[in-house]
């Protein structure tokens, strides 16, 4: 499987499948789901990172459980648009999932989603500890609702190139 656009991805997953947010850090990894018609992501969890193999089980058990056919990880572009060296290790990560399951996989641009989860829930007034528990998941969700956001967006361009005709 390649890595791939967010019309491409949606195009390779079975029908009712889901796609599965992920903000890949080295401690943790928050983890978000979307409903199957593409368009709401939710928070669902952290995942605290072991061994790669382990986290990978687990991940994989959880896709199966879910109906996940596809991954929306978050590429962390540094803000002048550059790949750091945060890119490399998202890009070895998924390249190492790749090799253990074949799954569409898209990169999405994660600039400042930890950042507006964050003044989010300080503005919700959350304790420090509460923040820390959620931060990633919602991170996730905010990258997968940016990939779905671009989805409808292009989709409704083509019915209006269509339309147009």
């Amino acid at each position: 499987m390649t890595i791939c656009n967010i019309d491409d991805t949606i195009t390779q997953i079975n029908a009712g499948q889901r796609l599965m947010g992920l903000d890949v850090g080295k401690k943790t990894i928050g983890i978000a789901l979307g409903d199957p018609g593409h368009k709401i992501a939710s928070p669902h969890r952290i995942l605290w990172r072991q061994k790669f193999s382990t986290d990978m089980a687990e991940l994989f058990n959880e896709m199966e459980e879910l109906a996940v056919g596809g991954l929306v990880i978050g590429w962390p572009l540094l803000m002048n648009g550059d790949k750091g060296p945060a890119c490399d290790s998202v890009r070895d990560f998924a390249h190492a999932l790749m090799r253990i399951k074949d799954v569409p996989i898209m990169f999405q641009d994660e600039r400042l989603s930890t950042h507006a989860v964050e003044k989010s829930m300080i503005e919700a007034d959350l304790t420090r500890k509460k923040r820390h528990n959620k931060r990633d998941a919602l991170a996730a969700s905010w990258i997968l609702q940016s990939a779905f956001d671009q989805y409808q967006l292009s989709y409704q361009n083509k019915k209006i190139k269509i339309l147009d005709v």
